[in-house]
C-alpha cells in the first residue's frame, strides 16, 4: 500500500471561482457557473477557513461562518459535476413494478420510477413483510451499489454472487425498507446524459438518488421522521457521500472503500486518473480531465465533503490494504473534518475504521455500519 502523505503534496494553488450561485436552505448551493479565473482555492485540509463577501479569508468561528465555507464547497462540486437540477424536474414518480419475489422475511420488488421527464430509473425496493402487513412503519435506507457492469444493482440485494455486497438484503432482514437504484451507464441502465442536460454521470446519479428519497417519503409504510440512511461500497461509497452533501434528508450514512483525496488517488498517477480506472469517465466527472497535471486545483475534495456532512453521523470503512483508495489518505481526510464536527456539536459522529483487509466490506464492518444507522434511525434497537 502506498504511503505517500497529503502533507507532501502542494496545496492551495489557484483555482476557479463561481460567478452565480443560488442558495436554498441548509447552506446548499443549487446552481452555479464557473469563471475562468478567480481567487486562490482554499486549503482542502484547513476547513475552518472561509471567504467573506469581500473575498477576504477569515477563520471559521461560528456555524454561520461554516455555512459560507460549505456553500463554496458545494459550488466547487457543481463546477466539476454540473448543476443539480431544479424543482421543475420533480415530476410524478409514476412507480411501476416489473417483478416481485418472496425473499423470506421481506418482499423484493424490481421497479422503475420516473426520476425526471424522459428518464426512468430501475431500482430494487425491499419491504419487510410485517411492514407490508401494516403491523408497523419502518425507517428506510438508500443502498447504492459498487461498480458492476454485469448485474449492477442486483449485487446489493444478494443476486450478484459477490460476498460482502448484499447490504440492501441484510438491512431489509434487519427491518428496514431499502431502495437500491441503478447507477447510470452500468449494467442495463443507460440514460442519454447529454439529451437530459447532464455533464456527468455523477450528477445524474445524485438526482436519481434524491428522487429515490422522494419515492421512499411517499410510501405510507415508511417512517421518515428521523430522516433516511444511505450506504454504499466503492462507487456506492462516494455516491452516498455526494448525495448526502446535496440532500439533507440523509441523516446517517456509511461509506465503504469509497474515497481518498484526489491528490492521493493512485498516487496521483495520470495513467490511472485519466484512463480506465479514473474519475474522468462519462459516468463519473469528465470535467476533471481539465485538471490534468494540476490536481491541486480541483475545486472540491473529500476532506471538504466529509466536513460538509457534519454534524450528521458518518461511518467510514477504509481498509489498510485497499488497492484503490489509500487508507492513510482517508485518515487525513477525516482528521481535516473532525474540527467541523466539533464546531457543529457532532463530536464523535464521524467514525473511521481501518480493518486488516483489501478493497472489501467484511461482515464485522457491515455490522458496525448497521449499528451506526440504527443509532440514528432506530435508537434503542437491539
Amino acid at each position: 500500500m502506498s504511503a505517500k502523505r497529503a502533507s507532501e503534496v502542494q496545496r492551495g494553488a489557484s483555482g476557479t471561482a463561481c460567478l452565480r450561485c443560488v442558495v436554498l436552505g441548509a447552506g446548499i448551493a443549487l446552481g452555479c457557473t464557473a469563471a475562468a479565473e478567480g481567487p486562490a482555492r482554499l486549503d482542502r485540509y484547513k476547513l475552518l477557513r472561509y471567504r467573506d463577501a469581500g473575498g477576504e479569508v477569515r477563520p471559521v468561528k461560528t456555524p454561520a461562518d461554516w455555512q459560507q465555507r460549505r456553500a463554496e464547497i458545494v459550488r466547487g462540486m457543481q463546477e466539476a459535476m454540473g448543476n443539480l437540477p431544479g424543482p421543475e424536474r420533480r415530476v410524478s414518480l409514476d412507480v411501476k413494478v416489473q417483478e416481485e419475489a418472496d425473499a423470506g422475511t421481506y418482499v423484493r420488488r424490481l421497479i422503475t420510477y420516473q426520476s425526471e421527464p424522459q428518464s426512468r430509473t430501475p431500482a430494487y425496493l425491499c419491504i419487510p413483510k410485517d411492514v407490508l402487513a401494516g403491523r408497523r412503519r419502518a425507517p428506510a435506507v438508500l443502498c447504492l451499489h459498487p461498480t458492476d457492469n454485469q448485474v449492477g444493482h442486483q449485487v446489493v440485494v444478494g443476486l450478484g454472487g459477490r460476498p460482502g455486497r448484499q447490504y440492501a438484503a441484510e438491512l431489509a432482514e434487519r427491518g428496514y425498507v431499502t431502495l437500491s437504484p441503478s447507477y447510470p451507464h452500468l449494467a442495463d441502465y443507460w440514460p442519454n446524459l447529454a439529451r437530459l442536460g447532464y455533464v456527468s454521470g455523477t450528477m445524474k446519479a445524485v438526482w436519481d438518488n434524491s428522487r429515490g428519497l422522494d419515492l421512499l417519503a411517499s410510501l405510507p409504510y415508511v417512517d421518515s421522521s428521523r430522516g433516511f440512511g444511505a450506504i454504499g461500497h466503492s462507487l456506492g461509497g462516494h455516491n452516498a457521500i455526494y448525495t448526502a452533501v446535496f440532500d439533507p434528508r440523509i441523516t446517517v450514512l456509511a461509506s465503504s472503500c469509497g474515497f481518498d483525496s484526489f491528490l492521493q488517488y493512485y498516487d496521483g498517477s495520470e495513467s490511472n486518473w485519466y484512463f480506465g480506472k479514473g474519475w474522468c469517465q462519462i459516468r463519473y466527472m469528465p470535467r476533471l480531465s481539465n485538471y490534468r497535471g494540476r490536481l491541486e486545483e480541483i475545486p472540491f475534495d473529500f476532506p471538504e465533503l466529509l466536513g460538509a456532512l457534519a454534524p450528521r453521523r458518518c461511518f467510514v470503512n477504509a481498509p489498510q490494504y485497499d488497492d484503490n483508495f489509500q487508507c492513510q489518505s482517508v485518515a487525513e481526510c477525516a482528521a481535516a473534518a473532525y474540527p467541523v464536527y466539533e464546531l457543529l456539536g457532532g463530536k464523535g459522529h464521524l467514525c473511521v475504521e481501518h480493518p486488516d483487509c483489501g478493497h472489501d466490506f467484511p461482515g464485522e464492518l457491515r455490522a458496525a455500519a448497521y449499528r451506526a444507522i440504527d443509532a440514528v434511525l432506530r435508537p434503542g434497537a437491539k
